[in-house]
């Protein structure tokens, strides 16, 4: 307990001085993860697609605020050699890396009649096989102890979702690939786990075509038993959690950051 006119001690998350890569860093949830990491004592290296409509220097500019440090490398996570190259970029710029989180992905709408193979593989080339992409090239330059955390979604991680068939199988798909990559990689000291973020207001969430947008997200958080949708920043201390000293003996497992939806009772 702490003396009155003292300062609470500083906890130490484990996080100081160590080297994470972030896909999807250009916005959202790896917009804000880098700047909690940044507040932590870690530095980033922003993987983007360099088609984003979002600024990735808008994130550099807030983790320097926070008194960070970032690099932003151009990654379009459907090719194994950048993904590669996203990873080694860790070790040429900052000696090490410790950390892989996959932010990145795509939402596009696709009723079951419209559903393509090729609108199906590039939901899944991302969303999916884009973590497993990122997660081999970094424990490829891994040389000790690490954490990994992969973003999916309360669409797929939980529930279903209509006309999101092929984002909710890749989102889906990602707990399984945590699950294994975690007991693989036990030995080598990595920990590997999995966010379910529910509704978080983000860009992705506020497009009105392909998810709810704005209405939608109001409307929804009249649901929610904490009666409001989630922040980016809310969904990134969670990872950040996952990823420091006090989840030292968490692995193979899913968190899910909804303001309890999923446990209230339909209405």
């Amino acid at each position: 307990m702490t003396a009155p006119g003292q300062s609470a001690p500083a906890r130490d998350d484990g996080l100081a001085g160590q080297v994470a890569v972030i896909t999807g860093g250009a916005s959202g949830i790896g917009r804000a993860l880098a700047v909690a990491y940044a507040r932590a004592g870690a530095v980033s290296v922003l993987g983007h697609y360099p088609k984003d409509p979002h600024d990735v220097r808008q994130t550099v500019r807030e983790v320097e605020a926070a008194g960070g440090r970032a690099l932003a490398v151009d990654v379009d996570i459907r090719d194994p050699a950048q993904a590669d190259a996203l990873a080694q970029a860790a070790v040429d710029h900052y000696g090490r890396l410790d950390i892989a989180v996959a932010a990145a992905g795509i939402l596009r709408r696709a009723p079951l009649a419209d559903l393509s193979d090729r609108a199906w593989d590039d939901m899944l080339s991302v969303d999916l096989t884009g973590v497993l992409r990122l997660f081999r090239s970094a424990a490829g330059v891994m040389t000790g102890p690490g954490a990994m955390v992969a973003v999916s979604s309360i669409a797929g991680g939980v529930y279903g979702w209509d006309d999101h068939a092929h984002y909710a199988a890749a989102k889906s798909g990602v707990l399984g690939l945590c699950r294994s990559l975690a007991v693989e990689l036990a030995p080598r000291g990595i920990r590997v786990n999995c966010v379910i973020p529910g509704l978080i207001e983000s860009p992705q969430s506020l497009d009105p075509v392909n998810s709810l947008g704005p209405e939608g997200l109001a409307e929804a958080g009249r649901i929610i038993p904490w009666g409001r949708v989630g922040s980016t920043d809310e969904a990134a201390r969670t990872i950040r959690f996952l990823t420091g000293a006090d989840a030292a003996y968490v692995t193979g497992q899913h968190l899910i950051v909804d303001g309890g939806l999923t446990v209230r009772w339909p209405s």
